[in-house]
C-alpha cells in the first residue's frame, strides 16, 4: 500500500473494495442462462471502453460471470493488455475477467472506467498480477489497493472532459474502419467482375520461391544482400529486412534476387499466416515457405498484390496436404485470376491508393486521440 501524504483539499485515499464491488454471480450452465451476448476478453479493445464485438452463450461452456448494463469487464488476466469495457448490455463474460459495478458514495459510474484506465491504475494491476506465463489479479489483492481520488466536483469535471477525447477517438475510429470497409468492398467488386478474361497466374506473372542457406555456415550470413523469412508477411508492404546474406549464399545456394514489385505470398505457416500477401518494395532473397508472384508485362504490380491480398482465404482454400495444408509454386502457377486492361487496373489501384492515404491519416489522428487521452489522464489524477 502506498503512504499518501500532502493530499489536496477534497481527495481522499479509498481502497479498491471502497470504490468497486466485485460482481461474481457465476453462471455454469452458458447456453441456459437466457443471456444473447457473451463478452470474452478476445471482444475486448486495448485502451477502449467501447465493446464493439461479442459472442453467443450458445458457443460456449464452462463457469462464466454475469455482467448488467454499465458493469465494468476488466481483464485480470494478462491486465498488461489493459482490456476494459463498459457494458452497454446484460450478458455473461470470461472468468478471465472481473465484473465491477461502482459504489456512488465514493466514485461516480462514470468516472469509474476513466480512471481505471489510466496509466496509475494499469500499472498496479500488472504488479499485483501473480503467475509467470498467464499472470492474473485476484479480488483479495485488488480489493486492498489504496487509490487517491477527487472530489465529486473534480470527478464530475475529469468525466466532461474525458468523455470528450473518447467521443473524438470514437468518431475517428468510425471514419477509419469506414474507410477501410470502403477500401475492401471497391476491391472485392472489382476482382469479382467477370467481363473480364481469368486467366493462370502462371501465364501473366513469373513464380519462384526461395531457400534459407545452412544456419551453420557463417560465410552465408551476416552480409549485405536482404533475406526474408515468412513471417515477414505481416508487414503487409515489406521495406527492409532483418536479416543478410553474403554473395557466396546466393551463387551457392538455390537463390535469386526477387525484384521490388513483386507480391510474396505465404505458403505455409502457424495460425493465420498461409495465404497471407505482402507487397515487396526491396530487392530481396526469400526462404522456401515464400512464393513470389513477379508481374509480367499485362500485370500492374499493385493490382496484383491487392487482388492477392483480397484472396486471402480462396488462396487458404487453394492449399493441399491433410496434415498440414500447403501452397505451392505449382499451386499458385494455376490459380485463376481476372486480368482487365492495364489502364482498368491502373484505375483502380488509383482509387484504392487513395483510400489507403486517407486510412494512414486516419490512424495517425487516432494515436494522436490516444495521446491526448494518456496526457488528460495524468493531468487528471495529479491532484493540481
Amino acid at each position: 500500500m502506498s503512504d499518501h501524504k500532502n493530499l489536496n483539499s477534497g481527495w481522499t485515499v479509498w481502497r479498491f473494495d471502497q470504490m468497486a464491488t466485485n460482481v461474481n454471480v457465476r453462471i455454469d450452465n452458458p447456453s441456459e442462462s437466457g443471456m444473447e451476448h457473451y463478452v470474452g476478453l478476445e471482444h475486448l479493445d486495448a485502451d477502449s471502453l467501447k465493446i464493439r464485438r461479442w459472442g453467443s452463450p450458445d458457443d460456449v461452456e464452462a463457469t462464466k460471470l454475469m455482467f448488467m448494463k454499465g458493469d465494468i469487464i476488466f481483464g485480470r488476466r494478462r491486465a498488461y493488455q489493459r482490456k476494459l469495457g463498459v457494458a452497454e448490455f446484460d450478458g455473461i463474460c470470461s472468468a478471465h475477467a472481473m465484473v465491477l459495478r461502482a459504489k456512488p458514495e465514493v466514485v461516480l459510474p462514470e468516472f469509474l472506467p476513466l480512471f481505471m484506465q489510466s496509466d496509475l491504475f494499469m500499472r498496479r494491476a500488472v504488479e499485483i498480477s501473480v503467475g509467470s506465463l498467464s499472470p492474473t489479479i485476484n479480488w483479495k489483492t485488488m480489493a486492498a489497493q489504496e487509490f487517491v481520488l477527487p472530489p465529486f466536483e473534480k470527478q464530475q469535471q475529469i468525466v466532461h472532459f474525458l468523455s470528450a477525447v473518447e467521443d473524438q477517438s470514437e468518431a475517428v475510429l468510425h471514419a477509419l474502419t469506414a474507410a477501410t470497409k470502403l477500401r475492401k468492398s471497391i476491391a472485392l467488386e472489382a476482382f469479382s467482375n467477370s467481363d473480364y478474361p481469368i486467366i493462370r497466374m502462371g501465364a501473366v506473372a513469373e513464380i519462384r520461391n526461395g531457400s534459407t542457406p545452412r544456419r551453420a555456415t557463417d560465410a552465408y550470413w551476416k552480409g549485405s544482400i536482404p533475406w526474408l523469412p515468412t513471417g515477414k508477411v505481416n508487414d503487409r508492404v515489406i521495406r527492409a529486412a532483418d536479416e543478410f546474406i553474403t554473395e557466396k549464399a546466393l551463387s551457392e545456394c538455390p537463390l535469386a534476387l526477387i525484384p521490388a514489385g513483386a507480391t510474396l505470398v505465404a505458403m505455409i505457416g502457424e495460425g493465420q499466416t498461409r495465404g497471407r500477401a505482402a507487397m515487396l518494395a526491396i530487392d530481396s532473397c526469400i526462404n522456401q515457405n515464400f512464393g513470389a508472384v513477379i508481374p509480367g508485362s499485362s500485370l500492374d504490380p499493385w493490382y496484383l498484390f491487392y487482388l492477392l491480398e483480397s484472396k486471402y482465404e480462396a488462396l487458404r482454400h487453394w492449399s493441399q496436404g491433410t496434415n498440414q495444408r500447403a501452397l505451392s509454386c505449382g499451386l499458385l502457377k494455376n490459380y485463376p485470376i481476372p486480368v482487365p486492361p492495364l489502364e482498368v487496373q491502373q484505375v483502380l489501384v488509383s482509387q484504392l491508393k487513395d483510400i489507403e492515404a486517407a486510412e494512414i491519416r486516419l490512424a495517425l489522428r487516432l494515436d494522436m486521440t490516444h495521446e491526448m487521452r494518456r496526457a488528460a489522464h495524468l493531468n487528471a489524477l495529479s491532484m493540481e
